[in-house]
């Protein structure tokens, strides 16, 4: 059997986001790292915790997670020496942060710099921020962004349409779906049996609106179903810049107004890939009510993705790049931002008509990480 062909392409991967620091950048970065890596030369600069989640086939250097100016301190220094040292054709950023020092390195040595933006590191409002790394942007060869919405902040603060290519993140297609057997144990682990069951996946921030939820929402919702379970899967961000929390407390406390504390089931954070698919294809919804906040969009929703691909369809409004990860009455249902009657009304109508398993499947299929790689591949090479 041949081997598969390597390019002449040696790629510089610069980020703070990467494994074990939990989200969907993080998961997106590493993916994004070791696709590159099947047929190109690639090494990493990240945080130094994030050494032990990278293939042996990609290089790495650590630099310290916190404070930020030091790993930004660390991480331009790292990437100075690399520079010279491995001599990459192209420099990436993984997210608009680290996007000045993948330009002041390309800029170097005659390199291609591009940046994988996010939607967050673009709309940051900081002065800092926006004299300094918007500029960046600006100046790149190539900015991908994750949807269609974060195209558009991009468009706004002047950079290029020219420049800009639209890649939605990738996401794991089981191989098999969990099992009957599987479902049936996590739901006894977390006493889920006996009624429907909405889930929510993510760190718990202001942005993803649970508390919300729970008091505008989830209470018309157990008027009509009161055995209905809201899983909570996620905590309080421990490591991001930006994102706003929202309690594990405050959420019980909404809760406990309605007379809805026992209808709450937090987990905290699961990072096995296979229990978290087995929680997507124990619930009935996947809830995912957004708030529309001023500097804080939702870049795409990558929960909605990973929903679908275990046949669960996804309820929620109609924000920011949420629109392209949910396709309407195909993978779930969107209805207008802040309309919590229209939201209820929709999950009632899943719970009552599940919504066609087939057709989630087969709208998250595109989104593989193997297609993933593919088009980052293809916009390097333009």
């Amino acid at each position: 059997m041949s081997k598969p062909k390597t390019s002449d392409n040696r790629i510089l991967i610069v980020t703070r986001n990467l494994p074990p620091l939990i989200g969907g950048m993080e998961r997106l970065n590493l993916n994004m790292a070791k696709g590159l890596a099947k047929h190109n030369k690639v090494a990493v600069i990240g945080p130094s915790i994030s050494r032990d989640s990278l293939p042996a086939n990609v290089q790495f250097s650590g630099a310290p997670l916190t404070p930020i100016w030091l790993f930004l301190l660390y991480a331009q220094l790292n990437a100075i020496f690399h520079t010279f040292k491995l001599r990459p054709t192209h420099i990436i950023a993984g997210s608009g942060l680290t996007a000045p020092i993948a330009l002041v390195c390309a800029k170097l040595i005659g390199a291609k710099a591009i940046t994988y933006t996010h939607g967050l590191d673009v709309a940051v409002a900081h002065p800092l921020y926006k004299r300094f790394w918007i500029p960046s942007l600006r100046r790149m060869n190539t900015v991908i962004a994750n949807s269609k919405p974060t195209k558009a902040l991009l468009v706004e603060r002047g950079i290029l349409e020219s420049k800009i290519v639209v890649i939605h993140p990738g996401v794991d297609i089981p191989e098999q779906q969990p099992s009957a057997m599987e479902v049936n144990s996590f739901k006894q682990l977390y006493g889920l049996q006996g009624g429907p069951v909405l889930l929510s996946v993510g760190r718990l921030t202001t942005r993803k609106g649970l508390k919300e939820f729970v008091a505008k929402s989830l209470a018309d919702i157990a008027r009509e179903f009161p055995t209905v379970k809201l899983l909570i899967v996620g905590e309080t961000p421990q490591n991001s810049l930006y994102a706003k929390a929202q309690t594990k407390s405050e959420i019980l406390e909404e809760a406990g107004k309605h007379g809805l504390t026992s209808n709450l089931v937090f987990t905290g954070n699961i990072t096995d890939l296979r229990t978290l698919q087995i929680a997507y294809a124990a619930s009935d919804v996947h809830v995912f009510p957004v708030r529309e906040i001023q500097g804080d969009p939702e870049g795409f929703g990558m929960v909605a993705i990973e929903a679908a691909a275990c046949g669960t369809p996804t309820a929620g409004f109609s924000t920011g790049g949420t629109v392209d990860s949910v396709a309407e009455s195909v993978s779930g249902h969107l209805a207008s931002q802040g309309n919590y009657q229209a939201l209820s009304e929709i999950i009632k109508t899943i719970l009552k008509n599940p919504t066609n398993k087939r057709d989630c499947l087969k709208f998250a299929e595109s989104f593989s990480w193997d297609n993933f790689k593919d088009r980052i591949s293809a916009a390097i090479a333009k």
